[in-house]
Parts: structure tokens; sequence; C-alpha cells
């Protein structure tokens, strides 16, 4: 059993309220660009190119670039890509892939405040099987989010991933948490995506954290890339899916700050 563990958090001014709402909204809005854009043949150098000149015209920044060295705006990550995946000039979408794409976004450049989310993309007709994972994965994500509310606990959020995930058949990464986000990119509180009800992190209102699961269709174990030293690949070269959001906690429960306010296309439209 984890122990308890309380986390004192800085309050944000209404100013500063209304910055990190606004960088959340641009990671959004980016986001919907990608359903709108992605496709077939495309290359994910393409689409980082794409979401990178959107973020940059809105007055941003995207937050990977050359975050610990990553080198790209976005990151990719197709099939059994967990997470972290690097864009490539050589590196097609093609008919039947699964990706998820991850945009954090900085705004303003100068004193800003980052926003995060990602979700996955369907390229053509994907299989049954991929489409049961991603769909899954994308209920595991609002089963977190159900339970979140001041005086619950963190590991509230991940037992309700990890229960939904095991009832269908599929594993929950476990080395990948969400995390604190504002004026850092990554800080406290991480929330694991597995766990007890009553554990972990006592949750009280004014946090803002990301929860995003990463769910597998085979086990949760993994390897990451040599060549590069970022991309994460699941163990067993199954498929693996993710989809994430920031959240603020409010005195009855939460406000989704990278809520969008459209379909995505090509992922809640299929």
């Amino acid at each position: 059993m984890r122990s308890k563990v309380s986390f004192m958090i800085m309050t944000l001014d209404t100013n500063e309220m209304k910055l990190i709402e606004a960088s959340c909204s641009l990671a959004a809005e980016a986001l919907l660009l990608v359903g709108d854009v992605i496709r077939k043949g495309m290359t994910t150098s393409e689409l980082d190119r794409i979401v990178h000149d959107f973020i940059v015209a809105q007055g941003g920044y995207p937050s990977p670039l050359y975050y610990h060295g990553f080198p790209k705006s976005i990151c990719t990550s197709r099939n059994n890509v967990m997470c972290h995946g690097i864009p490539h000039s050589k590196e097609k979408l093609l008919e039947g892939d699964i990706v998820n794409v991850d945009i954090s976004t900085y705004l303003p450049v100068e004193n800003g405040f980052h926003g995060d989310t990602s979700a996955m993309f369907y390229i053509g007709t994907p299989s049954l099987a991929a489409q049961k994972l991603v769909e899954v994965t994308r209920e595991c994500l609002q089963h977190g989010l159900d339970v979140i509310h001041p005086g619950a606990w963190t590991g509230d959020i991940g037992a309700a991933i990890q229960e939904h995930a095991e009832a269908n058949g599929f594993s929950v990464a476990e080395e990948f948490v969400g995390h604190g986000v504002g004026k850092v990119f990554h800080g406290d509180p991480q929330i694991q995506h597995y766990g007890e009800q009553g554990t972990g992190t006592l949750i009280t209102e004014g946090m803002i954290f990301t929860v995003e699961p990463i769910i597998n269709q085979g086990t949760k174990g993994y390897n990451i890339l040599r060549e590069d030293d970022w991309t994460v690949l699941t163990e067993d070269g199954k498929l693996s899916a993710q989809f994430e959001h920031t959240i603020l906690v409010t005195e009855t429960g939460i406000k989704n700050l990278t809520i969008r306010d459209r379909v995505l296309q090509r992922s809640e439209d299929v």
C-alpha cells in the first residue's frame, strides 16, 4: 500500500489562469488542425511542420522542441510506438495505421504557460482489433477524469483506468505518467495510470495536471529505440494507444482545459 501524500500548490491569479487556459486552448486547436490535415501518404515530418507553423503563428512555441534534446515540435507515435515517437521525413502514414499525436504549447513565448494534449487518429480504415484498443483507451481517459475531485486521491485515477483497461483484455503502461503542468512543462503531482484507490497524492482544488494513459494490446513491457533514445516501443511489438487532457481541479470536480469545441476528425468521427 502506497503512503498517502499531500501536495502544496501555487495559487494562480486571474491573469495567470487566463494565460494557461489560452495555452491549453491553443494545444486543443492544434490537435483539431491535425485531424483536418492528417491523411494516408503524409509523412510525420510534414505533420510536424504544419503544427509547428500554426503554433508559432498564434504567438506560441512548441514545448517539446529541444526539450532535453528532443528534435521536433510534436510527438507522432504509430502502431507499436507507445510514446515519444519522433517525426521523420521517411515515415509515411499508411492505410490502417493508428497514430498518437501529442501536442504541447507554451504561450506566450515570454513568461508563459504550457498546455498539453494528445489523441489517437485513424489512417484509413483500422482493423477491428486496433479500433477496439483505441476506443477503450479513449474510455480509460474518461474513466480517470470522472473520479477527480477535491478530496480524492491520485490512486483513484489509476485504479479507474486500470480496471477498465484490464476488463477489456489490455494492459496499462506503468512507467509513463501524467504530470503537473503550468510554468514548468513537467512537474508534480505525478499521475500514475494504475494503482489502488485511496493512495498516492491528495487531490485539492486548484491543481492542474495531465491524465494521459498509455494502453497496450499486449504486455506492459517496453523498449527504447537505441538509435534516438526517445522512441518507446512495445516490448512484444503489439499495438499501443494513448489519449491526454490537461485539467484544472475545481471546487466540485474538474474543468477540462484542453477540451475541443468540435468533433476531432479521423478520431471521434470514426
